[in-house]
């Protein structure tokens, strides 16, 4: 006997896993209604409440709020779009955009691209991330992996779950939370000193930018200490 898909909520169907975390799964998806492809993030309540103590679980939970709060504001063609959010007693729902054409990365990992290639998405991305400032979110882990293309072969920045809002930032005006991947950060984020978010994401930006052209890092985690 055939096994049926799962029906999340009565709308929709959910399908393969397409990668996960440390408290979330990301699953294919397709509206019942509309027949639409969706990915769904399904973040584990329980998961996060055995993460540590109660600051550590406060943290947690915070940071689940203002990956919601970023994505609800940043509504622009080359960010993911988080359609709904959904919640039962042991899971929350995010409901996304799928891009059908995967991450940045598989193509860079096949070499570096053309000159004009690589000024198209970065063109998409700064237009992305620009956007994302002007409505104070941070984005804090730009790197190719993060990056999906659509249908269409257009960039969509991805994964928010580690972003900061304006109100994040201390009295001096910077962030302070270390976070990211190592290769890709900011020299401040390193030395573990306070941050601009802005100026961090335009860094994370360049190194983008030199492994679409290069097809390398211009340094490795081995390198920073």
């Amino acid at each position: 006997m055939e096994n049926k898909p799962k029906v999340l909520t009565d709308r929709y169907e959910v399908g393969r896993l397409l990668g996960q975390g440390h408290f979330a799964k990301v699953y294919y998806g397709r509206s019942v209604d509309t027949n639409q492809s969706v990915a769904i993030k399904m973040i584990d309540k329980d998961k996060v409440m055995r993460s540590g103590n109660s600051n550590q679980i406060e943290r947690e939970i915070n940071q689940i709020k203002r990956e919601i709060s970023a994505m609800s504001v940043a509504k622009h063609p080359n960010i993911v779009e988080l359609y709904e959010v959904m919640a039962t007693k042991s899971k929350i729902y995010l409901v996304l955009e799928y891009c059908k054409g995967g991450e940045l990365f598989d193509k860079i990992s096949k070499g570096k691209l053309s000159e004009d290639v690589a000024w198209k998405y970065f063109h998409q991305l700064i237009n992305a991330v620009d956007f994302c400032h002007s409505r104070g979110v941070y984005h804090r882990d730009i790197k190719p992996e993060n990056l999906l293309l659509d249908d269409n072969d257009n960039l969509k920045v991805a994964d928010f779950g580690l972003s900061a809002l304006a109100d994040c930032k201390r009295r001096d005006g910077l962030l302070h939370t270390a976070c990211g991947t190592r290769a890709y950060v900011c020299p401040e984020i390193i030395d573990h000193r306070g941050y601009d978010g802005t100026k961090s994401d335009i860094w994370s930006c360049g190194i983008v930018l030199f492994v679409l052209l290069a097809g390398y890092l211009p340094f490795y985690d081995s390198n920073l200490m």
